[in-house]
């Protein structure tokens, strides 16, 4: 039965998704006697974990069974103090007697400290339960805390002959329900990434509006200042990043960041890691993504691929070798293929 009442665990820390970055989602029950007295997830960063609202659900008819009872975690309850206190002296306040565990967490403040505690406390903890379904959830974190830079992920739209679109020109590819999917994964990723001629040529406001949430920060660069000022990447809206120099108007939320020719990849990225921003979707165009396929500097590739033809414009880039398919699907009558980088 582990799996099961872990499963309920994965979907539960997906309801994170988008509101937790750069912490980790994660999902919690409390279990006796197979039957679910309490669940919870981590809703939003800085505020209660997963454990905490899992042990807050429990009905008061139900309280005196929390010592008695199973804790289902997706990640090892923390066992430092941040915004929050550490979960697992929570679990020992509470005397919960058993444990049972999916990942380990990386981070140096926890790294198996959680679970010797509650083992030298007596507590039965197990640990390993659908692991590698709940590394793959978490698997911008993992990649964040282990290797101290965000999480890329790659993202383009092709015609079925394989273009991006026609030079100069905005060229709609997808559909309106792939393009309210595309608006999901900007709100569930903390920052997203345009080049100068993308947002020349498309004057994107770079948001979630379609699917609502939050907006990413919004990233773009325009060091020789081509980029007029109506266009919506400058109007404030949101916090942005425009690498080049400052502008002789007034802003509260766009940062003007002065930079080389070319943007250095990686500056950019340990720029990120240290805003606390973990992921980054690049949405192009094709000289921003082939800069980041040439560098290796990314984790992950979305394709979204139309079934009608263009018969011509910006060729799309050519996929790695050596790719994970993750997943594949319809929308509609585009065809998405997600792939990791192996």
């Amino acid at each position: 039965m582990h799996e099961v009442y872990m499963r309920r665990c994965l979907d539960l820390a997906l309801l994170g998704a988008g509101q937790v970055s750069p912490n980790p989602m994660v999902g919690a029950v409390l279990v006796y006697e197979d039957r679910i007295i309490g669940e919870g997830w981590h809703q939003r960063w800085g505020g209660p974990h997963a454990e905490v609202n899992c042990v807050r659900s429990v009905k008061q008819e139900d309280r005196h069974l929390i010592p008695l009872s199973t804790l289902y975690c997706t990640l090892e309850p923390c066992f430092h103090f941040g915004k929050t206190p550490p979960c697992v002296d929570l679990i020992l306040g509470e005397k919960i007697s058993r444990v049972v565990i999916a990942n380990e967490d990386p981070n140096p403040k926890v790294a198996g400290q959680s679970v010797q505690k509650m083992r030298e406390a007596g507590i039965v903890v197990e640990t390993g339960v659908l692991a590698s379904e709940a590394a793959l959830l978490n698997r911008t974190f993992f990649h964040s805390i282990s290797h101290k830079q965000p999480y890329v992920v790659l993202k383009w739209a092709q015609s079925a002959d394989g273009f991006l679109g026609r030079t100069g020109e905005r060229t709609a590819i997808s559909g309106p329900w792939t393009q309210r999917l595309v608006h999901r994964w900007r709100s569930e990723l903390d920052a997203i990434l345009a080049g100068t001629q993308t947002v020349l040529t498309d004057n994107p406001k770079l948001d979630a509006r379609l699917h609502g949430g939050r907006n990413p920060l919004r990233i773009t660069f325009d060091i020789e200042k081509k980029i007029p000022a109506e266009y919506n990447i400058l109007d404030d809206s949101t916090p942005t990043w425009i690498f080049g120099p400052t502008r002789d108007v007034a802003f509260r939320q766009t940062e003007f960041i002065p930079c080389d020719r070319p943007v250095a990849l990686e500056k950019l990225l340990n720029r990120l890691y240290e805003n606390n921003r973990a992921t980054i979707l690049v949405e192009g165009g094709a000289q921003v993504l082939a800069a980041f396929l040439e560098s290796g500097l990314w984790n992950e590739i979305r394709i979204i691929e139309s079934s009608a033809s263009l018969g011509g414009g910006v060729q799309a880039p050519q996929l790695p070798e050596g790719l994970t398919i993750l997943e594949k699907y319809q929308v509609g009558a585009d065809s998405i293929r997600i792939f990791l980088k192996k």
